[in-house]
């Protein structure tokens, strides 16, 4: 029987979490037929091991797709939404985990009832790897079950904290992806964007309305080192690039303008410029020119002194020395 609904799993080097993901996958109780895709993106671990025990028991449903090579998480995402066969996309990453057998029944009967609405989402937990404890994201609430995707377009665009829309807790329909894809492959592909979630999100509140539910469906893994949560400065500023960087392509392609927008730009600058600043490189400092002039960025005065002190190479020694004490301190007096 040919899948209504497809979820997309991508995994890399997650062997002590791919197992449950995929049981919270499986324990679903919908009223119309899924599969699960899986992009195994070439771990070095048991992963795809893994993986295969469970294809092997759940033949027709789990369908694996192993990479000879590593594409990165957008590539593979994308690689694996091309061979659904499903109308409707789910996805959960490898280390995360759905926690509402009903998360695909409540949210596939409004797709299938609200032929204007391309995405329902959900609000979601954090699950913390270390306790083992789950917390409420305090995820933004949403007023309406239903809101005009035009209207959120700015706030999926500025997002800083948490996401908007988390896509891990979503239900969209494939077809706008792909008719998107295929127009501008540049916005989904480009590794320099490094994340695959700001994009579909965007589109589908551009294309339609957004539906919500309430209820938490996702345990989503926070407190160890993941894709978008690194642990160092050099990692930090290339996250807060590649992010930044897609929304304002986004920005700029939908000529989408405002101060709050302006705003979220100058924000961005004064992170990687403190990003340098702690990670103590040169280069990074310069990346950070080159992208206030390329977003076409107001300096505020914060910005000025941090770049001042970066270029002067003793002050800037100085500085960290002067930041480590304080932290130091600040440990000591907790």
């Amino acid at each position: 029987m040919k899948p209504v609904i497809s979820i997309i799993v991508i995994t890399y080097n997650q062997e002590e979490t791919i197992g449950r993901t995929l049981d919270s996958i499986l324990m679903q109780q919908c009223h119309v037929p899924y599969e699960i895709v899986i992009g195994e993106d070439c771990s070095t671990d048991t992963t795809l091991a893994v993986c295969q025990q469970y294809a092997d028991q759940h033949p027709g449903i789990i369908r694996i797709l192993a990479n000879k090579e590593n594409k990165g998480p957008a590539n593979n995402y994308f690689d694996c939404m091309l061979q659904c066969r499903g109308e409707y996309i789910a996805d959960c990453a490898g280390d995360d985990f759905w926690c509402d057998p009903r998360k695909l029944e409540k949210e596939v009967s409004i797709l299938e009832f609200n032929s204007d609405v391309t995405l329902v989402h959900t609000a979601w937990n954090n699950y913390h790897v270390n306790s083992g404890l789950t917390t409420d994201s305090n995820s933004q609430p949403f007023t309406a079950p239903i809101t005009k995707g035009i209207e959120m377009l700015e706030d999926i665009i500025i997002q800083t904290r948490i996401p908007v829309i988390h896509l891990c807790t979503s239900l969209y329909r494939k077809s706008i992806v792909l008719a998107e894809l295929e127009k501008d492959e540049f916005m989904f592909r480009n590794k320099e964007f490094g994340c695959e979630d700001l994009q579909v999100a965007f589109i589908m509140a551009q294309q339609g309305n957004i539906a919500y539910l309430p209820e938490r469906t996702l345990n989503y893994s926070v407190g160890g080192e993941t894709i978008s949560s690194p642990t160092n400065h050099h990692q930090l500023f290339l996250f807060t690039k590649r992010v930044s960087s897609l929304s304002y392509y986004l920005s700029q392609k939908y000529n989408l303008h405002s101060p709050r927008i302006d705003n979220y730009f100058c924000h961005r600058i004064y992170e990687l410029g403190m990003h340098a600043f702690r990670a103590h490189d040169k280069q990074l400092f310069y990346e950070t020119l080159q992208y206030e002039e390329e977003w076409k960025v107001r300096r505020t005065n914060k910005v000025a002194i941090v770049f001042f002190v970066m270029r002067h190479k003793w002050i800037w020694a100085l500085a960290l020395q002067v930041r480590s004490a304080f932290v130091t301190l600040k440990r000591l007096f907790r």
